[in-house]
């Protein structure tokens, strides 16, 4: 019974981390590119995210299925073309089902390529572990980035719109931060969460202290 709920917490702990202690945006600092790029509006951000999860879920599954019969000298060439195929399969499925969206995000879905949060979770964590605890990382850093950018993208969309997910809040007498869906409101967006993040991670510490 010890030995179940002892199994239980690490892989709840492995969930966790991606959502909050190790996110990966407001902790590792990982792809940037994305959440500056294509926040601008909170469906986006939203596309994006889940086109991120579902990439480094698969990815994760197949890398750590795979990690005993990878040499380890192209492993990484390896793990590249692994996270391409699914990344081409997140496009094509994009480019059918929703092409605006599609459009919207543009060059930025092959881009998920190079994004170094996935090959990270691939030679850090997916090689190195079981198929579930692989599968259980991978969507705790998938849905801490997809929160990230979901944060970001609301301010954006907020001020810069005056909307959320295209649902006007204010009115037509609302005057837009133009600012905020051009490309320094990315900066201005993410510097103020950063900030935010830190302070409330600091005042913890010291809380706990």
């Amino acid at each position: 019974m010890n030995e179940e709920v002892k199994k239980g917490s690490e892989a709840a702990q492995e969930f966790i981390k991606g959502l909050w202690r190790e996110n990966p945006v407001f902790v590792a600092v990982l792809g940037m590119c994305p959440a500056l790029a294509v926040t601008n509006s909170a469906i986006n951000a939203l596309a994006m995210g889940l086109a991120t999860v579902f990439v480094l879920v698969s990815s994760s599954l197949l890398v750590s299925l795979l990690r005993n019969a990878i040499p380890k000298q192209v492993r990484i060439t390896a793990y590249i073309v692994i996270i391409a195929t699914f990344v081409t399969v997140v496009d094509f499925m994009l480019a059918a089902f929703s092409p605006t969206i599609h459009k919207a995000l543009g060059a930025f879905i092959a881009l998920i390529v190079v994004n170094c949060l996935i090959l990270g979770r691939q030679e850090a964590f997916a090689s190195k572990n079981k198929p579930g605890l692989a599968i259980l990382d991978a969507l705790g850093m998938g849905a801490g980035f997809t929160f990230a950018l979901l944060c970001i993208g609301i301010i954006r969309e907020v001020l810069g719109s005056g909307s959320l997910f295209d649902i006007s809040l204010f009115g037509p007498t609302f005057e837009p931060w133009v600012v905020m869906i051009l490309p320094p409101g990315g900066f201005f967006a993410l510097g103020f969460l950063l900030l935010f993040f830190n302070w409330y991670i600091a005042k913890k510490k010291k809380a706990n202290a």
